[in-house]
C-alpha cells in the first residue's frame, strides 16, 4: 500500500497511525507542506492522510500553499482516494468539498469526550468504538458538514467532531494518536500554548499531560482499531 502523509508541522506526525502503517509494510511518502515540499501526483497513492497544524484552513492569504492543498485534496477525494484527516486535516477535507471553515466560539482544549451519533453505529470504521470516546482536543476552528457527509461524532462545544464523505473519506476534529511526549512538544508551539493557557490557566500543561498520561493508552487503542478498520476499508475501495 502506498500512502501519502500531508504534514503541516514537524511535531504533528501520524503517531500511532504511522505505527500501524509500518507494521503493515506500507510505503509512506511524507510531504512537509509548511517547509515548502511539493505535492506529488495523488494518482500514485492508495490513500492520503492529512495531519494537524497551527495554521487555519482558510489562511490562504498568509500561506498560499493551502489553496493548492485544498484543490489537491478535493480532486483526490472526489476521485475516490481514501482519506484520513485529523484536526486541521478534517477542516481541509471539509473545505475542499465546499463547506465553510470558521472560528469557533472558544478554543476546545483538553482530554474531553465526544459522543458517537446513531450513524456511527452503522459505520465500518466507527461501529466498534464506544458510544462515548475520550479524545485530545486542541483547536479553535470548526466547520460545516459538506453536502452528502454523514456526521459520526459530536460534543457539547463543537457539534461537528467527525464525519464521513463518500465511501472512505473521514475527517476527525480530535486526536487519538498522540503520546504525552507529542503533546508536550505541541505546548512549545506559540498558537497552541496560548490556547492552552487561555482555556486551562497556569500549570495547564502539567495537568494536561498528567490526564493524557492516564488516558493515552486507552485512546491509542481506539485509534489503532479505527485506523486498522479504515485501512481494511481502503484496501477494498477500487
Amino acid at each position: 500500500m502506498n500512502v501519502l502523509v500531508l504534514q503541516h508541522i514537524a511535531c504533528e506526525p501520524p503517531g500511532v497511525y504511522e505505527d500501524v502503517l509500518r507494521e503493515r509494510g506500507a510505503a509512506i511518502e511524507r510531504v512537509e507542506l509548511d517547509e515548502g515540499d511539493s505535492l506529488p501526483r495523488w494518482q500514485g497513492f492508495d490513500a492520503v492522510i492529512a495531519m494537524g497544524g497551527p495554521m487555519g484552513a482558510t489562511d490562504d492569504n498568509e500561506l498560499s500553499w493551502l489553496t493548492e492543498e485544498k484543490r489537491y485534496v478535493g480532486e483526490a477525494v472526489r476521485a475516490g482516494v481514501p482519506f484520513w484527516g485529523i484536526c486541521l486535516g478534517a477542516q481541509l477535507l471539509a473545505a475542499s468539498l465546499g463547506a465553510k471553515v470558521y472560528l469557533g466560539p472558544a478554543p476546545e482544549v483538553g482530554v474531553l469526550p465526544v459522543t458517537l451519533t446513531p450513524a456511527a453505529q452503522e459505520d465500518p470504521v466507527f461501529a466498534e468504538a464506544p458510544s462515548t470516546l475520550p479524545t485530545l482536543q486542541w483547536h479553535g476552528d470548526t466547520f460545516d458538514l459538506p453536502d452528502g457527509a454523514e456526521l459520526l461524532a459530536t460534543s457539547p462545544a463543537y457539534a461537528h467532531q467527525a464525519f464521513r464523505w463518500g465511501d472512505a473519506a473521514y475527517g476527525l476534529q480530535f486526536h487519538l494518536e498522540v503520546s504525552t511526549e507529542m503533546a508536550a512538544e505541541w505546548a512549545d508551539v506559540p498558537a497552541y500554548a496560548e490556547a492552552l493557557e487561555r482555556m486551562l490557566g497556569p500549570g495547564s500543561l502539567e495537568r494536561l499531560t498528567d490526564e493524557l498520561g492516564r488516558r493515552a493508552g486507552e485512546m491509542r487503542t481506539y485509534a489503532r482499531g479505527m485506523f486498522e478498520r479504515w485501512l481494511d476499508l481502503s484496501a477494498r475501495v477500487p
